[in-house]
């Protein structure tokens, strides 16, 4: 206990340089304003909006955070879905305007990735920004992070945190192929749906549908669906006084989620992390896991039933392993 008690105010000193301070926010606002005005001006984008994603939209950014950005093609009130070569002409449009206007540096266009992408860093507020178009689940998946992390504030004490740490141990980065921070906050929730007792249900039961599925039609009816679902399934959870109370402190939670994935060399070849069950899922009894040649398998739930695969090479296996 006496170690733990070190441990909690120097995490919350770090969360006290991480947080993001209000300046950080109007930052963020200004550059999404900014970008308005040039979408705008595009010919090839008129009527698109301009809308943020990610851990903006999910508050689970820190003061250096980057920011993701959807740029949504109007559609009239229905959910619009563009082609791949589509995006890649549109985006290519706003490359020329960015450049026209000025004020952005390092510009990037990799039109060819799975979701195209335009990256560029803002001159005046040292922002880094990667746009895409039509990332409609993208921002859905924010906002159940932020909606979970409304059930318990630890949860985005302890995303913050592993954040950093992974980016001291060089592991948060996916152009070297290891974690991405969405993952990472898929590890985080993981680690909390499986401590005991439970701090987060399995997803399953805060949103249980295919949002494959559920994503069509009429915008703004679907997303209130989803919205009301998810807040009805939150609120019953919050609310269940039979539920058992963890009250871990945040260096418990710490150390203990460093313990947990500690052994992933022994797990990773047999075993799957998903949060959509909260449990470790055997490998074999999903074929569209095999064959299984990666070091370990993070089956993301959004959207839920749609199998995405983080690959990561050994190295982060023996960063996890060396605690």
């Amino acid at each position: 206990m006496g170690s733990y008690n070190v441990l909690e105010p120097i995490l919350k000193d770090i969360l006290g340089m991480l947080n993001p301070l209000r300046e950080d926010w109007e930052t963020r606002m200004k550059v999404i304003s900014d970008l308005r005005e040039v979408v705008e001006s595009v010919e090839s984008l008129r009527g698109a909006t301009v809308e943020p994603f990610g851990s903006f939209v999910s508050n689970l950014f820190s003061r250096w955070g980057d920011l993701d950005i959807s740029i949504e093609l109007s559609n009239g009130s229905c959910i619009s879905s563009a082609g791949k070569k589509v995006k890649q002409s549109l985006l290519g449009d706003l490359l020329r305007a960015l450049r026209q206007k000025g004020g952005y540096r390092r510009l990037q266009f990799v039109a060819h990735a799975r979701v195209p992408i335009l990256k560029f860093e803002t001159i005046h507020q040292n922002i880094s920004c990667d746009i895409s178009i039509d990332n409609l689940c993208g921002q859905i998946k924010s906002k159940f992070l932020f909606w979970i992390s409304q059930i318990d504030g630890r949860f985005r004490d302890m995303v913050l945190l592993v954040k950093e740490w992974a980016k001291a141990h060089d592991i948060n980065n996916p152009k070297t192929g290891t974690f991405n921070s969405y993952s990472l906050s898929l590890l985080v929730l993981f680690h909390f749906q499986t401590c005991v007792p439970a701090i987060l249900p399995p997803l399953k039961d805060i949103y249980p549908g295919n949002l494959v599925d559920d994503l069509k039609g009429v915008r703004a009816n679907a997303e209130r669906q989803i919205a009301e679902i998810c807040a009805f399934n939150i609120a019953r959870f919050s609310s269940d006084k039979y539920r058992k109370i963890n009250r871990s402190s945040l260096a418990h939670l710490f150390v203990s989620f460093l313990e947990k994935f500690s052994g992933l060399s022994l797990k990773a070849s047999e075993l799957g992390i998903c949060p959509f069950t909260g449990q470790w899922e055997h490998i074999r009894s999903n074929t569209r896991w095999l064959p299984n040649n990666h070091p370990l398998f993070v089956n993301s739930p959004f959207p839920f039933r749609l199998l995405l695969i983080f690959c990561l090479p050994l190295t982060i296996i023996t960063t996890l392993n060396s605690y």
